[in-house]
């Protein structure tokens, strides 16, 4: 199988929403054996979940990820590649006074080392980094 996206948080917790963006959950369902996560966004959607307290939406979001991401979606983690490839671009961006978010970089890297089309809502987070492919989903 031959994985084409990576999606970003945002984009993987969209169908959560009461209203979800209609694009996102269509190109979610077509693409669905061509998508995977990061670690790092695996990481960001756990954390956010947690920070919850005890409740149905907890309930709910707690549900979506054991049943429906963790059995059908991929996590790549965040090897020696894309450590690398990160840890020269992460050099180049300060040098030309632009600090990336740390967990973008990782996200980023992830895409980069896996050759994978990087979606999400967030464009402008990652468009300084090179050689990346990025879409939005939302629009």
């Amino acid at each position: 199988m031959t994985f084409r996206f990576l999606l970003d948080t945002n984009v993987l917790s969209e169908p959560l929403k009461l209203q979800p963006n209609e694009s996102v959950v269509n190109h979610i369902e077509r693409y669905q054996a061509e998508i995977v996560i990061a670690s790092v966004t695996w990481h960001e959607i756990w954390f956010g979940c947690c920070r919850l307290p005890d409740s149905r939406r907890r309930q709910r979001i707690e549900q979506y990820l054991r049943e429906v991401i963790k059995p059908s979606v991929p996590v790549l983690p965040f090897d020696a590649v894309a450590a690398l490839w990160f840890a020269k671009e992460r050099s180049r961006l300060v040098s030309l006074g632009q600090t990336p978010s740390f967990a973008d970089g990782q996200i980023a890297a992830i895409a980069h080392a896996n050759d994978l089309i990087l979606v999400t809502n967030n464009v402008m987070d990652y468009v300084n980094f090179q050689d990346i492919q990025i879409t939005n989903w939302f629009v």
